[in-house]
């Protein structure tokens, strides 16, 4: 035997062991951490534990191979709404450590029962939330699957509804068969819209045919081209690199009356839409070919228009030198990116004892007798005529996404005076729209009101009250926040995926001192009035969607330019966390010059006019086709105005649509608009939606969900909330355009407040998420850990795009 003596908690465990005699059997793998266990049971070094310490002690440490057990059992039983939060839920429940497999089993149905209760008031409803939540992971359910689940969800209710279960059943089947019926409809029409594609790609004619077509020259012909006169229809790179240009002979026909005009040297005139001729069916065609997009915008074009381009830095007061203008006008629009910033503007205006509506993608407040509107830049109107307007932010002209909306705006806003916001980057580019446009531009250039630094690298541990992180992800987020509350820090939050009014209770708890620190992604950047300190980057690469990359210096000027609030801060200090990377390139972004683009030609993309306009053009009523031809034949590449914006997603959706019968082509048009994520079964779900749609059935809006206790919640139940609140948003979306359809708003007003409320609990909360626990318990070794987590984070790309 050894000499070694045994430890108070060792002489306890043989002691209970002995008590219990055989009948209690503790594996090696399970005795050091029952001895941590029984450790924490023992009121002094002498004592011995109590029989029901023990077995507490033993089934602590054995819940997580129970939970780990349940689900296996679920998986191997097809269970796919077991979730292993149900399965801990279950291990809780048991206090047998010789539980057999069948007490687990009924542990985890009794967890289920509960589940289904909280869920729902009734059995149909219950299943409705839970095949959203399989819908978040791409899953769906066979008839035997199903046919499982409808029991256990009965079982909740007491069996109630007898006929509940087969009634599902059928009722499944059928929508099976309506879902494979929409999508071989949707297949056959794509083949049949790529066929007219094809066949009409075979009548058009190479160069050496188009002079005879026209009756002119090969130089007149060539400089027509040139001047973007004579629409291409397609082009071909060979093998040698040489481009090849295809022309459909029906256009050029079309064009013979304008060569007296073109070889007499008159300006053309900007081409004005003209309804009901074949005249006016061309002009629409070479409009909507979106190589004159200016002159799509009557009003606008009818105006004699005056562009203010006001730029600066953040921080240099832009909103409020235009704020001004707009308050004194009899009439105005104030347009934002976002929701939270129109509600911001919305509110500005109504300080300044402005009434003012508000129209965004989701709601509406219609204000009696009010002049101005806030609204997001996607809702200008566009035949509106008033004096004055704001559009905001106008660098996100050259974003991918959403850049054809600033077009489109800017362009098209029926203003006779046009504030333009944005940083100094922007001004080439708007400079070019007015070109575009006619319209004369002056130039306001504002300078920061408080000076912006680069400070030294910093520590996690030398963070201050007033300081806001920035990262570059939801996940480094959630890390960063998990590991300084570990710290004892209070942390508030700001991601792109969170609500306008989550963001906005997380900022004010930052403002008024109920967190001490923020922990940020560059959502930050546009909106919220956070009284920051410094900034403090934790990565100085990002992901962009399509590559990691370094952080441009307009990104470091934005975001750091939070920092130093004008009146709050006598400057702003822009950091970086140490062994994220070097304080140099801080100091060397903020000092650059704007950035010159070399892309000065606005991203366009059709709307619901040009849309129906090429339709009677190709005589189709598909969407598909219509966008196929759009992306395909329409905008030139090389066109020396404009470029095409990325159509993918809405030509994904359009594709989608074929098969859903009785839509007419403005609202799947409206569909294929609708803000979507496709990664959480976004398409999909909008097809079904548009079956019930075009079906009569009424749209339901979607639920809440299971929503724990917000201090038990786990990060996966966080992201599955927030999930539930965007598919809100796209719901709330569609009801403003569709009210009939998609009837319970209140409903769903109810449930994003719900949402929100729970959310910005979590959140709030300060005890840890069950999915950051690990992290945060070793967050205490605190700073190499952090360095090297800072530098692992800042080249892992990243999915999420969107803000």
């Amino acid at each position: 035997m050894s000499d070694i003596p045994l430890s108070p908690a060792e002489r306890a465990l043989e002691q209970a062991l002995s008590a219990f005699g055989t009948s209690i059997d503790v594996t090696p793998r399970e005795r050091p951490a029952l001895l941590r266990q029984i450790a924490r049971r023992l009121e002094s070094n002498d004592a011995s534990i109590t029989p029901d310490a023990f077995v507490d002690a033993l089934c602590t440490v054995r819940r997580k191979t129970w939970a780990s057990q349940l689900m296996n059992v679920a998986r191997r039983a097809g269970e796919v709404w077991v979730s292993k939060a149900d399965t801990q839920d279950a291990a809780q429940k048991i206090h047998d450590p010789q539980a057999s497999e069948h007490d687990l089993r009924r542990a985890l149905e009794e967890v289920l029962i509960e589940r289904w209760q909280e869920l729902g008031d009734s059995p149909r409803k219950v299943l409705e939330e839970v095949r959203a939540d399989l819908a978040d992971a791409g899953l769906t359910l066979s008839s035997g699957q199903l046919e499982k689940l409808s029991q256990s969800i009965a079982s909740a209710f007491g069996n109630i509804d007898l006929g509940f279960e087969d009634e599902l059943l059928l009722a499944e089947e059928r929508r099976a068969r309506e879902q494979a019926d929409i999508q071989a409809r949707a297949e056959r029409k794509r083949a049949r819209e790529l066929d007219r594609l094809k066949e009409w790609e075979s009548t058009l004619i190479g160069f050496d045919d188009v002079p005879d077509i026209l009756r002119c020259s090969r130089r007149e012909a060539f400089r027509w081209i040139a001047e973007n006169r004579i629409p291409i229809a397609k082009r071909e790179t060979k093998a040698d690199g040489l481009e090849v240009f295809f022309f459909d002979p029906v256009e050029l026909k079309k064009l013979r009356s304008s060569l007296p005009e073109w070889r007499g040297k008159t300006p053309a005139r900007p081409e004005v839409l003209e309804r009901g001729s074949k005249i006016g069916n061309a002009a629409i065609a070479r409009v909507a070919a979106l190589d004159r997009f200016a002159a799509h915008f009557r009003t606008a074009r009818a105006l004699k228009r005056r562009i203010t381009l006001v730029t600066g830095p953040t921080n240099s007061g832009k909103s409020h030198t235009a704020l001004d203008a707009l308050a004194n006008a009899e009439s105005g629009f104030a347009l934002a990116p976002l929701r939270l910033l129109a509600h911001e503007f919305r509110e500005a205006l109504l300080n300044r004892g402005v009434p003012a509506s508000l129209s965004t993608g989701e709601e509406r407040i219609e204000m009696p007798g009010a002049r101005h509107l806030a609204a997001t830049v996607e809702m200008c109107p566009f035949n509106n005529p008033v004096d004055v307007a704001i559009i905001d932010e106008a660098q996100m002209l050259a974003d991918p996404d959403r850049g054809a909306a600033w077009t489109a705006a800017i362009m098209g806003v029926p203003a006779r005076h046009v504030f333009i916001l944005g940083a100094p980057d922007c001004i080439p580019l708007v400079k070019r729209i007015a070109e575009l446009c006619d319209d004369p531009v002056d130039e306001i250039h504002l300078e920061r009101k408080s000076p912006l630094k680069a400070g030294h690298a910093l520590h996690l541990n030398e963070l201050e009250t007033g300081d806001a992180v920035i990262a570059f992800s939801r996940r480094e987020v959630l890390d960063l926040r998990a590991e300084l509350m570990a710290r004892g820090r209070r942390v508030a939050v700001v991601y792109g995926a969170l609500s306008p009014e989550v963001r906005r209770a997380e900022a004010a708890r930052f403002n008024n001192g109920s967190a001490d620190i923020l922990i940020a992604t560059d959502a930050i950047g546009m909106g919220l009035n956070l009284s920051i300190k410094r900034v403090v980057f934790s990565a100085l690469r990002k992901f962009d969607g399509r590559q990691t990359r370094d952080l441009l210096s307009q990104e470091v000027k934005q975001i750091g330019g939070r920092a130093g609030r004008f009146g709050k801060h006598e400057e702003g200090l822009v950091c970086v966390l140490a062994g994220a990377g070097s304080p140099s390139f801080i100091r060397n972004m903020l000092i650059a010059p704007p950035e010159i683009s070399t892309e000065l030609r606005p991203l366009v993309q059709p709307d619901s006019d040009i849309v129906r306009a090429v339709a009677e053009e190709i005589d189709s009523d598909s969407l598909y086709g219509v966008l196929t031809r759009i992306k395909r034949a329409v905008l030139r590449p090389d066109d020396p105005n404009y470029r095409l914006a990325d159509m993918d997603q809405s030509l994904e959706i359009a594709a989608a649509l074929e098969g859903v019968e009785n839509l007419n082509l403005t609202t799947r048009w409206t569909y294929a608009m609708c803000p979507i994520d496709e990664r959480d079964n976004g398409i999909q779900r909008l097809v079904t939606w548009a079956a019930d749609h075009s079906a009569g059935r009424p749209v339901p809006p979607p639920g809440t969900g299971r929503l724990p206790h917000p201090e038990k919640a786990s990060r996966e139940e966080l992201e599955r909330a927030e999930k539930r609140h965007k598919r809100l948003v796209a719901w709330r979306w569609l009801a403003l355009r569709f009210p009939e359809s998609y009837p319970a708003q209140q409903t769903a007003e109810i449930n994003t407040t719900i949402l929100n409320d729970w959310i910005e609990q979590v959140l709030r909360t300060q005890s840890r998420m069950r999915g950051s626990q690990k992290h945060a318990n070793t967050g205490g070794r605190h700073t190499k850990e952090k360095n090297n987590f800072s530098k692992k984070s800042s080249s892992k790309p990243r999915k999420n795009k969107r803000k």
